[in-house]
């Protein structure tokens, strides 16, 4: 009995392999770092342009977590804490910046506040301006960007730290109060050290989202790691250099990893009552309630009220002169891929969930360990490490297939979307396979028990007993996966077959062409696919208070 739990299964040698295909572009970057070729190249970046991109990653990465922290765990704390108007509706509002990319807010606000935009030219009708009698600042910089990225991303520390405050803080505040702490001082001394590890971990989320983003970078023209592995391999031709820079970039993934790790210590945080209970929140009345509503609706405007509006008022307005057959076309190889790649990512996370729920080997849960690194990775990162062991096995399958039947078959596997979804299911197998995890550690083992007794096996108790009561979070989960992929768009740019757009690539390319109108009806598209799963999601959470 005991040689049969700790012997791997068939489940788990399954599970095995799929983290070996997730580690494929981990080790490709790691291994093209010994490769020589590219000497001339990578002392051309290093004198050059290295230099730029560490400075503007880590003043990127110093803003976000600042600005990500700051609205995201101010916005959190009132409306977990507090009674206001319209606090139900922020409770769930407040996640919808999610549904934008970065990329589609930056083509927004640049249309919005460049100089022929409405905002510059009302101010010199209003104040009877001049050009050049007037200074406004320029969006396309590394603080512009740093914005955009505060505003789209700052949901993931609300999120996380909303959860901790109305999980963990209950209990504790009361003590508090009857201790005769004030509200910021229950805030600050018992609020925040209980929600610490939940607030690292959503901004290093933020911050991983912000390292992988190629879109809204290039597009203001700050030059990062994201942007320089595109060139090196597009523009330069230089695999190798590109590798290397993957493994710089993934340098400063690896520091944010640790530095969160390094931030929670060995705190851990268990609730000690039967069950939640809801807290009462604490009315706020008159100025209070003003700045309240204030705090709440200034991140919700900026992340996704003008962006969606000013996308919408260009749709309406002009949009997209292709908009008929070639619009419906990039719509349906957009939800192609996302659907193909969202039920792959939830057949998987539910293959890894069981296999390290049936199995008491280590590995199993090393191995889960090893597929969450694919979150952390760039699309560019990915997109790099997939293609250069692809190709050759792409240019292997050719050459021996010709040689077997005299035809050449051409590229099997990138010249169709096979090689993409792969890269895509590296990238969000994560986001899946946290979602069934956390809903089959809610089934409680005296089931799997009831139905060995009752004679199944691990297929049959899956099948019968674990997939009916996992449906919810089956679902949620491809969802999130759906929502990511049509917004993915380094990984696209890159790994796309050849004459095949997406509705990302698409708002992109106009974009950078300076056609903002044009791209407004593909991007509202990705926005609106977006909105309504993190609402449905967002619902779910702000209902999970009065359980």
């Amino acid at each position: 009995m005991t040689r049969g739990r700790n012997a791997l299964s068939p489940l788990a040698w399954a599970a095995l392999l799929v983290a070996s295909l997730v580690a494929v572009p981990i080790l490709s970057v790691a291994a093209n770092l010994l490769a020589g070729g590219s000497g001339d190249t990578w002392q051309h970046l290093a004198s050059t342009v290295l230099p730029d991109y560490i400075v503007n990653t880590l003043l990127l990465c110093a803003g976000v977590s600042a600005g990500t922290i700051l609205i995201g765990v101010g916005t959190a704390w009132l409306v977990s804490v507090h009674d206001f108007p319209l606090r139900r509706v922020f409770e769930w509002a407040l996640v919808l910046p999610l549904a934008v990319p970065a990329y589609v807010m930056a083509y927004t606000y640049t249309d919005l506040l460049q100089f022929v935009g409405p905002v510059q030219t009302w101010l010199r009708s209003a104040f009877d301006l001049a050009p050049g009698q007037y200074w406004f600042p320029d969006i396309r910089t590394v603080t512009g960007a740093t914005l955009i990225f505060i505003f789209v991303l700052y949901p993931y520390v609300y999120l996380l730290a909303r959860a901790a405050f109305l999980e963990r803080a209950s209990g504790m505040l009361e003590v508090g109060r009857s201790l005769g702490l004030t509200a910021w001082q229950s805030f600050l001394r018992i609020s925040i050290p209980l929600a610490r590890p939940a607030i690292a971990a959503g901004a290093s989320l933020a911050l991983m989202e912000t390292l992988a983003d190629y879109g809204a970078v290039s597009y203001f023209g700050v030059q990062t790691f994201t942007t320089g592995i595109y060139r090196a391999w597009f523009s330069l031709g230089d695999r190798v250099a590109a590798a290397q820079l993957s493994a710089v970039l993934l340098f400063f993934i690896a520091l944010i990893l640790f530095l969160e790790r390094v931030s929670r210590g060995n705190a851990r945080f268990h609730n000690t009552t039967g069950r939640n209970r809801p807290m009462p929140g604490r009315r706020l009345r008159g100025p209070a309630a003003f700045g309240a509503i204030v705090a709440c609706a200034v991140p919700l405007l900026l992340g996704f009220l003008v962006p969606g509006g000013v996308l919408l008022e260009m749709a309406l307005t002009e949009g997209d002169a292709q908009f008929g057959e070639r619009f419906f076309q990039l719509a349906h190889n957009s939800f192609t891929l996302a659907a193909v790649t969202a039920l792959i990512a939830v057949a998987i996370a539910v293959l890894l969930a069981y296999a390290a729920r049936m199995s008491r080997h280590p590995a199993t849960g090393f191995v889960n360990r090893i597929v969450g690194l694919g979150y952390a990775l760039p699309g560019s990162v990915i997109a790099v490490g997939v293609l250069i062991p692809v190709t050759r096995i792409d240019t292997w399958l050719a050459g021996s297939l010709q040689s077997l039947t005299g035809h050449n078959p051409g590229l099997l596997l990138t010249g169709g979307i096979a090689a993409l979804v792969y890269a895509y299911l590296v990238r969000f197998l994560t986001v899946s396979l946290g979602s069934v995890e956390t809903s089959l550690a809610k089934i409680t083992p005296a089931m799997d028990d009831a139905a060995r007794s009752l004679g199944y096996g691990q297929a049959e108790t899956l099948w019968r007993v674990h997939l009916p009561l996992l449906r919810g979070s089956m679902l949620t989960a491809g969802l999130l996966v759906f929502v990511d992929v049509m917004k993915e768009l380094p990984a696209t740019l890159v790994m796309r077959p050849f004459n095949f757009d997406t509705l990302a690539t698409q708002a992109y390319t106009l974009a950078s062409d300076e056609r903002l109108t044009e791209a407004s009806t593909a991007a509202l598209a990705i926005v609106a696919v977006g909105v309504l799963p993190l609402i449905i999601i967002s619902r779910q959470i702000a209902r999970s208070r009065t359980r």
